[in-house]
């Protein structure tokens, strides 16, 4: 099976040099090099891709923010952040975010295929430098929530509809679930009741008059 793989930093010799890379493996096709996340989401239904590698600093739309909107598209792609950063935090909110891995760009170059091959067999790669580094469990053992599922839960909270806090956070009800489904499962709720009970026990929502 042709593993199909797109490359997006807004970096040419980043991009070039992986191309050159993965053009020496038969088995794997590069559908094209972008330089922006925006350009990835806008055609990355069209390049058809197996496997995203995607910076995660880029002027205009982060790769944070285009990795949940390429899965709201082709939810079957798999997203490999390529990264400088090797803390914790930008690992664990990566991996938050939908992505299936983490790389570093100065991995060895045999790294990075290791990391389309283990992601395509559904499973989450770390490269050697990121392993031990996701985000710690808080103090009761539950994963932490991110800045986006914090204010997610406060607009559910409020009694706000999945439909209103997309329009209100402007994303898609589709990314509105999706964080939902996060937040129950990293919170162990599974009604909109219990995360309402969760918010106020947690001060989450002081200030908001309610």
């Amino acid at each position: 099976m042709t593993i199909r793989v797109l490359i997006v930093d807004d970096h040419p010799m980043v991009t070039d040099g992986i191309q050159a890379i993965l053009e020496t493996y038969d088995d794997i096709n590069v559908v094209g090099t972008l330089n922006n996340g925006q350009e990835a989401v806008d055609r990355i239904s069209t390049l058809a891709p197996d496997v995203v590698l995607l910076d995660l600093n880029m002027p205009g739309l982060s790769g944070l923010n285009a990795t949940e909107m390429i899965l709201e598209v082709r939810p079957e792609t798999r997203i490999l952040i390529l990264s400088m950063h090797d803390s914790p935090e930008y690992i664990s909110t990566a991996l938050s975010h939908g992505a299936k891995g983490y790389v570093l760009k100065d991995v060895p170059t045999d790294e990075i295929r290791t990391a389309i091959d283990t992601v395509m067999a559904g499973q989450e790669y770390l490269c050697t430098g990121a392993q031990g580094s996701l985000q710690p469990k808080t103090s009761d053992g539950r994963e932490p929530l991110t800045s986006r599922e914090q204010t997610v839960l406060l607009e559910l909270a409020q009694g706000h509809s999945n439909k209103e806090v997309a329009n209100r956070l402007n994303i898609s009800v589709r990314t509105v679930e999706t964080h939902r489904n996060n937040i129950k499962r990293k919170l162990g709720i599974s009604s909109t009741a219990g995360l309402t009970r969760y918010a106020m026990e947690h001060g989450v929502l002081q200030g908001t008059g309610i």
